[in-house]
């Protein structure tokens, strides 16, 4: 059957990332799932074909992989932020929509649906602290000792700046933010559904999944290729400092 033919709930079924496509168009396919496609956007004054591309665009995958390694500092800086805003513009909101949304009578199990109610809005408090602090002090600092590499630098600044961060420091920080989900684990039972689970559930789950595994991704890009770009900016400037210091 023609995509936009088909009931909001065989679309989410059928794959569950759609519903964050719908999400963003306004639509929620909780209150109406056995309307079709077609017909919701009709209703809504939605432009069919637009949102017909964006569901068939989460298919489309992109052949030439990035790899950052190859990239200089700043840009994989940039990378980062935008990923951040991601999370805090996009993911977040709809997830904590999804679990506001959960109804224990669909779900069947009261205390679940509690816990992710009062645990989740917590996370996501701690999450963006997280990340606001990561771009304040960490990346501000990769970016001030890219910039004195190349000569544009205030000697005193420069000096106080690298006596007051520490790159080991913000290691060690970072990995004690290492594993965010495992409350979230904890209280879904690493993400086991029922026996009979919810359309509902069952995208909230595999968005959860998925938030893991992209914020694992993220972890590994931070820690194992900016850091130890970091880490070479900082020895090189170093050298540069005690070579001019000599020459005072």
């Amino acid at each position: 059957m023609h995509i936009i033919g088909k009931r909001l709930s065989d679309l989410v079924e059928e794959n569950h990332t759609y519903a964050l496509v719908l999400h963003n168009f306004g639509i929620k396919f909780i209150p109406i799932p056995k309307r079709p496609l077609e017909q919701v956007c009709r209703e809504r004054g939605l432009n069919l074909n637009q949102v017909k591309r964006s569901l068939e665009s989460i298919h489309q995958r992109n052949t030439e992989e990035i790899s950052l390694e190859r990239c200089p500092v700043d840009l994989i800086i940039h990378y980062l932020k935008h990923s951040h805003s991601r999370f805090i513009n996009q993911k977040l909101p709809y997830m904590a929509r999804l679990i506001e949304d959960l109804d224990v009578g669909q779900i069947g199990d009261a205390q679940l649906v509690k816990d992710l109610q009062i645990f989740f809005p917590l996370f996501v408090e701690e999450f963006i602290c997280h990340i606001h602090e990561e771009e304040d002090s960490f990346f501000s600092y990769v970016i001030t000792l890219l910039r004195a590499s190349t000569g544009q630098y205030n000697l005193a600044r420069l000096y106080y700046d690298m006596e007051n961060h520490s790159l080991q420091y913000f290691l060690l920080d970072h990995h004690t933010h290492d594993d965010e989900m495992r409350g979230i684990r904890e209280i879904t039972n690493n993400y086991s559904l029922p026996a009979h689970p919810s359309l509902h559930l069952k995208v909230l789950y595999s968005e959860l999944l998925s938030l893991e595994g992209e914020l694992h991704a993220h972890a590994q890009i931070e820690d194992e290729i900016l850091f130890v770009k970091a880490l070479k900016l900082e020895n090189l400037v170093k050298e540069m400092l005690k070579r001019r210091i000599k020459l005072n």
